[in-house]
């Protein structure tokens, strides 16, 4: 599992790449968490399009850092590039019915700056 985390233009990107399962190194999770919480000015982008599987940790990881960005005062999270796998895992636990989602990075960056109605989300 790789974790990249960016600033650019008001958005907190963090792109995942591998598979997010359980085993993965707490340590390593939690210190790139508050990367994420640090770098984190209210509006947090996620990119899963390079994760074919999430496991029970990545979904506690997922929500958890969800909830860290929607509890600030106009805070906003859009997570992108879901594969057919990952979304069909958010569909049984019914997260896909409340993180909000994109097709790619560009219609998530769009939708976090308020450009336009570019969130999906049913994205596949």
């Amino acid at each position: 599992m790789r974790i990249d985390v960016e600033q650019r233009d008001g958005v907190c990107a963090v792109r995942f790449s591998g598979r997010f399962a359980t085993g993965e190194d707490p340590h390593f999770l939690s210190a790139k968490a508050e990367e994420i919480k640090k770098a984190n000015r209210g509006k947090l982008l996620v990119d899963f399009s390079e994760v074919p599987y999430v496991g029970s940790t990545g979904l506690g990881y997922l929500v958890s850092i969800y909830t860290s960005v929607t509890t600030i005062s106009g805070g906003r999270f859009m997570l992108v590039g879901v594969t057919p796998r990952v979304r069909e895992l958010l569909d049984m636990t019914r997260l896909s019915t409340i993180i909000p989602m994109a097709a790619d990075f560009t219609a998530g960056r769009a939708a976090l700056c308020g450009e336009g109605a570019a969130a999906q989300s049913d994205a596949p």
